[in-house]
């Protein structure tokens, strides 16, 4: 791996979190309001046990790599379960170890607060990245299907 640094959110890294969670949101040619840009803001540094939390990828300095993680109940354990939500690598430092070391993080940090299992999905064309995932994780089999 490159020489990477992960670390938690932080107030100063907004504009390189939008522009990271945006290169995100084209790559999935997926788009939000800026309702929703300033609301997930404040909510990655609303305290509460539910809200989403964040890290960034950093190389020498240079903002990278962003994930969005969240714990939520579940039915199964009497501990909470960890959602990896959004994970994203710019292009440039694709293949550097970013993505992983930002998967790694999550899993130590839900590890640290005792949860039970982290997850996440990815759109089946996203090859790069299940090529990682495949590495890193067990695929369950599950389908996904939304009702809106």
């Amino acid at each position: 791996m490159s020489n990477i640094t992960i670390r938690p959110l932080q107030q100063a890294d907004h504009a390189e979190w939008r522009r990271l969670w945006t290169d995100y949101l084209v790559f999935y040619k997926a788009t939000v309001s800026e309702e929703v840009y300033a609301t997930t803001w404040r909510r990655l540094f609303d305290p509460g046990e539910f809200e989403p939390k964040g890290f960034i990828a950093l190389i020498d300095g240079r903002t990278v790599g962003l994930v969005h993680y969240l714990y939520h109940r579940t039915c199964w354990s009497l501990v909470n379960n960890c959602y990896l939500q959004d994970l994203f690598t710019d292009e440039a430092a694709r293949g550097s170890g970013v993505g992983q070391a930002l998967i790694e993080a999550v899993k130590a940090e839900a590890g640290r607060v005792r949860i039970a299992n982290v997850y996440w999905m990815t759109h089946e064309t996203n090859g790069t990245a299940r090529r990682l995932y495949d590495r890193v994780a067990k695929r369950t089999g599950f389908i996904e299907y939304d009702l809106m």
